[in-house]
């Protein structure tokens, strides 16, 4: 096993675990980086893979809360009405994913579409940040089921690299007249099935291609991703409540600005 793989492979990971959800786009962040050190993974599968990392990463800080809700679902009908929502926002991602997967990957997964919607982004939350919605719902579990649907659909949008999972996701339910914290805790718990969802599906389509080596890279990428996107979980909601996204917004404006620069002089 190279080395220098190992380690890239570890950059990679904390890099996905660190900005999977803050809206800034993990998988931008990671063809931009996996692009520069030059570093290609079979099938473009790593930086779908790694993300499991993630995924238990909020399985691990939500495990009360979403235990309580399954142990409440045969008698709560709400509990069973937060389950109908989230897998009612799933869905537009799962259909335009199992559509779509092919043409987004040999297509969509360049650098220069990344750095674009980076940039573009980050005026979109700049924006965001001035404006003032109407805050109407401040429990994510308690959402109306149209307004579930609604978020699952823009989250759709986040298939082009560089848009973010989250962000789509959090700017969508805050249009739609939730509050920050609302906004950012729906867009972890969504993630669970839609990460999972696209986990499992690169998985089955590209397992045959994967060797030994393979492994092991995704294996450390996994578990920085973990140690890092436990450390965001945590601290992310109290930021973004205090906050706002304006943070965010420049970081993607810098980071995409400065991978325009490095494609134009390094191609």
């Amino acid at each position: 096993m190279d080395p220098t793989q190992l380690g890239q492979a570890l950059l990679l990971g904390l890099v996905e675990g660190l900005t999977e959800f803050l809206p800034v786009s993990s998988t931008g962040h990671l063809l931009l980086l996996g692009h520069f050190l030059g570093f290609q993974s079979t099938g473009k599968t790593f930086e779908i893979l790694i993300q499991l990392g993630a995924i238990l990463a909020i399985l691990s800080v939500y495990s009360g809360r979403l235990w309580a809700i399954a142990r409440a679902l045969p008698d709560d009908p709400g509990a069973r009405r937060f389950a109908l929502g989230v897998a009612v926002a799933f869905l537009p991602a799962m259909l335009v994913g199992a559509l779509f997967r092919d043409f987004i990957k040999e297509e969509l997964f360049d650098p220069w579409v990344v750095c674009t919607t980076l940039i573009l982004g980050g005026f979109v939350l700049l924006a965001l940040d001035q404006l003032r919605f109407a805050e109407r719902f401040p429990d994510a579990t308690r959402f109306p089921l149209p307004m579930y649907l609604k978020i699952g659909a823009i989250q759709c949008l986040a298939m082009v690299p560089g848009v973010s999972r989250s962000g789509a996701t959090i700017v969508g339910a805050m249009t739609l007249g939730a509050d920050k914290r609302a906004a950012a805790e729906f867009s972890f718990f969504l993630a669970i099935p839609t990460m999972a969802g696209a986990f499992a599906y690169d998985l089955l389509k590209n397992y045959k291609l994967l060797t030994v080596e393979d492994l092991a890279l995704i294996a450390v990428g996994f578990v920085a991703a973990f140690v890092t996107a436990l450390i965001v979980v945590r601290t992310l909601l109290a930021y973004v409540s205090r906050h706002g996204f304006g943070v965010f917004a420049w970081w993607r404006i810098v980071v995409g600005a400065a991978g325009l620069a490095g494609l134009l002089v390094y191609g």
